[in-house]
């Protein structure tokens, strides 16, 4: 009977010194956002480009006359 309880008493403390410790954050990965890009990004540069190009030449046929 001594032996069964010296080994119950055992394994009660092993089992209290395997959980003894500091509670620890788990490590969470961030997560991976992909944002898929279209596929003519060029088309939203052009637009722009082209509108500075006509605004140029129409401030400077409004300053040089004779020219435009």
């Amino acid at each position: 009977m001594k032996k069964v309880m010296i080994v119950a008493a055992v394994a009660a403390l092993a089992a209290t010194a395997a959980q003894a410790g500091a509670l620890v954050d788990p490590i969470v990965e961030p997560e991976i956002i992909v944002e898929q890009s279209s596929s003519s990004s060029s088309a939203g540069i052009i637009v722009p480009l082209i509108f500075l190009a006509l605004v140029g030449v129409g401030v400077f046929c409004a300053i040089n006359t004779t020219i435009c």
